[in-house]
């Protein structure tokens, strides 16, 4: 929340500064924290103030900044403080403020992190808790930040497989549209005044394409409500998860889908349990962070697991498992490696996306261009067709 602070500085200068804090207790704390004097506070929206805008915190970055501060020797507080000196950003500053406030003030840097969970999630706030039982709070820094460059590389696979289609597709209806809405009708009024029976599927492109001219402006509005409403309604799927659902259904999809899906469940218990937190809390963990069918089979297991049941089996029975993650558990439950285990499955899943992805792509790409290269030649031998005709004629 935003607070408005009117300040008093040592040398009796007056000024007014925003706070982002908790509530105006905090705000008080952090506006003291910098040697001022406080005479008001009030909610910034009340005092007709606006957020101050910046980036928002880089998980990753901030990961990695204070792992490599704490290797070097430095305390978790004087990691923040040096973290703070360099930052820039005022939105970051504040968050890094916030956290040294609290651990000044002998709270735990996990209750401080799980005050902001816009910010810090609770599978990273529940590692670092864990890490703060064993005094290890490097190793699972460093934990974290391999699990997310993990899930970070077989993403960004998916969207760059998917920016060439994408191009491909745009290129592609910006030269129909081009044929259809510009050429289209200037060979329409040479074959008005050419006194011939066209072929019907001329004549019908022909006739559209004068439509589409005459009315190019309410078109192209159509098309950018339907574009419109085509986002929103992905943007909802995406949001309830019915995208997922969607693609599970497909044939020859929906088994990838579902690989993808044990990929990032199997990828997130193993990093929780590495980092020391059991696999019955691990579960519960990451139970918001699975599809609604995952989430389902996934309760059902932590039942099956609570009743004394071994995961191999809990998760076989409810759907979680393929041969080669299975015997991966077995193995895990006879050594005690069972977080290595979970880990290793998901990497053997994201080698196979990886290569189902390189496959995929390989074939559909050039699909997509000879149908695009279809739907451009159908439309210029429609326009030629009648000057074959009159050519034929005259022979």
């Amino acid at each position: 929340m935003q607070f408005a602070v009117r300040t008093l500085a040592p040398d009796m200068t007056i000024a007014s500064v925003v706070v982002d804090a908790l509530d105006e207790a905090d705000a008080r704390r952090q506006v003291e924290a910098r040697g001022l004097f406080v005479s008001a506070i009030e909610p910034a929206r009340a005092a007709g103030l606006v957020r101050p805008r910046g980036r928002k915190l880089s998980l990753v970055l901030f990961s990695q900044e204070l792992l490599a501060l704490l290797n070097a020797g430095l305390g978790i507080v004087e990691g923040l403080e040096a973290l703070l000196e360099k930052e820039a950003n005022p939105a970051t500053r504040t968050v890094l403020e916030r956290l040294l406030a609290g651990l000044r003030e002998g709270k735990r840097f996990s209750t401080m992190l799980g005050a902001q969970p816009d910010l810090f999630p609770p599978l990273y706030v529940g590692i670092v808790r864990a890490a703060e039982g064993t005094s290890d709070l490097p190793r699972a820094l460093s934990r974290y930040i391999d699990y997310q460059q993990r899930i970070d590389q077989v993403r960004s696979k998916v969207v760059s497989a998917s920016i060439y289609p994408t191009i491909l597709l745009g290129v592609g209806a910006a030269v129909s549209a081009f044929l259809i809405m510009y050429v289209v009708p200037r060979f329409a009024e040479v074959y008005q005044g050419a006194g011939r029976d066209l072929p019907w599927m001329s004549r019908l492109m022909l006739d559209w394409g004068q439509f589409a001219a005459r009315h190019g402006a309410a078109l192209g509005l159509a098309v950018l409500c339907a574009m419109g409403a085509t986002a929103l309604g992905l943007r909802r799927l995406l949001r309830s998860g019915g995208i997922g659902q969607l693609l599970a259904r497909l044939p020859g999809i929906g088994e990838r889908v579902r690989i993808y899906e044990l990929s990032r469940l199997y990828l997130t218990l193993g990093m929780l349990t590495e980092g020391g937190i059991t696999i019955v809390n691990a579960m519960e963990t990451v139970e918001p962070m699975v599809s609604k069918p995952v989430r389902l089979s996934l309760l059902a297991a932590r039942a099956a697991i609570r009743e004394g049941r071994p995961l191999s089996e809990a998760f076989e029975s409810n759907g979680l498992t393929t041969p080669i993650s299975l015997r991966m558990l077995r193995v895990g439950e006879r050594t005690g490696e069972m977080g290595a285990m979970l880990t290793q499955s998901a990497v053997f899943y994201d080698g196979e996306i990886s290569r189902w992805i390189d496959r995929f792509t390989r074939t559909f790409e050039p699909l997509l261009m000879a149908a695009i290269g279809l739907v451009v030649g159908t439309i210029v031998i429609l326009l030629y067709m009648p000057i074959f005709d009159l050519a034929g004629d005259m022979s």
